[in-house]
């Protein structure tokens, strides 16, 4: 399986982040079981520059971590005097200017965007703590395959922070306002059986069979041509936003483009 990337030569392997790329399937792994796969600077940057890596060929993205703990979330060395090395700790950057911070937060932001681009189906195969940064990681994909011992918690707001690496859209996206408040504001697990009842999760399977089960997935994903997948995926990406008559415009538009290409009609 692609996701099993030890195989494969990387195109990325730096900051606790593997990028190895088979055919039309790129896998990203966090490589730091030691520490649970928490995150850092460092490590956003890292997931940054493996999504400007990916060659045009790929289609499906999966993003999986080594060890027991998909991302244990935020590394608290951050909130450290002495931080990270070469980098300023949260406490100074708070010490910053608005400007400065806002820029700040915004790069961080920037691991956790290009996972959604059109011309991707990004797929987070979960499995342990999925905690904080950790959980808003897994959001960041299209699509969640979870092992039976996944634990989910939004930690932000019992540190007296709130969720800011794009988590709380998604969030509310697949379980809607009230559950997503209740998740942050009390920082609770939600554990497989509810992450899958509630759309959290697309398919909850034993850990055993979690690789297996973002195979089959990848391979039925990649099933599709390329260009209708591309065009489904702008329609319901961009269905909450529209009204019903402009969602029927839209799909009207999508499907006249795609006939016109399968019939080799230019517009």
């Amino acid at each position: 399986m692609a996701s099993l990337d030890k195989d494969l030569d990387p195109v990325l392997d730096q900051d606790g982040v593997r990028l190895t790329v088979d055919g039309a399937t790129a896998t990203m792994t966090l490589t730091n079981p030691a520490k649970r796969n928490a995150q850092s600077p460092a490590l956003w940057r890292a997931l940054t520059q493996a999504g400007r890596s990916l060659p045009g060929s790929v289609r499906v993205v999966v993003l999986r971590a080594e060890g027991q703990s998909f991302s244990a979330g935020l590394d608290r060395q951050a909130f450290t005097p002495e931080g990270f090395d070469g980098e300023p700790s949260f406490i100074d950057l708070a010490r910053g200017s608005d400007a400065e911070l806002d820029a700040t937060i915004a790069e961080y932001q920037e691991a956790f965007t290009w996972w959604r681009r059109s011309d991707l189906v990004s797929i987070a195969a979960v499995q342990g703590h999925a905690i904080g940064a950790g959980f808003q990681l897994a959001l960041a994909c299209d699509l969640r395959v979870v092992a039976d011992d996944v634990q989910f918690a939004m930690r932000e707001t019992s540190l007296g922070l709130v969720p800011d690496l794009t988590g709380t859209h998604p969030l509310v996206g697949l379980v809607g306002y009230a559950r997503a408040l209740e998740i942050c504001a009390t920082g609770r697990f939600v554990l497989a059986e509810e992450a899958e009842r509630t759309g959290l999760a697309n398919l909850a399977v034993p850990a055993e069979q979690l690789d297996a089960a973002v195979a089959d997935l990848s391979a039925a994903l990649l099933a599709a041509p390329r260009d209708a997948v591309i065009e489904t995926k702008a329609l319901l990406r961009g269905a909450q936003e529209r009204s019903y008559e402009e969602q029927r415009t839209a799909e009207r538009a999508a499907q006249a483009r795609r006939l016109r290409d399968l019939a080799g009609v230019g517009e």
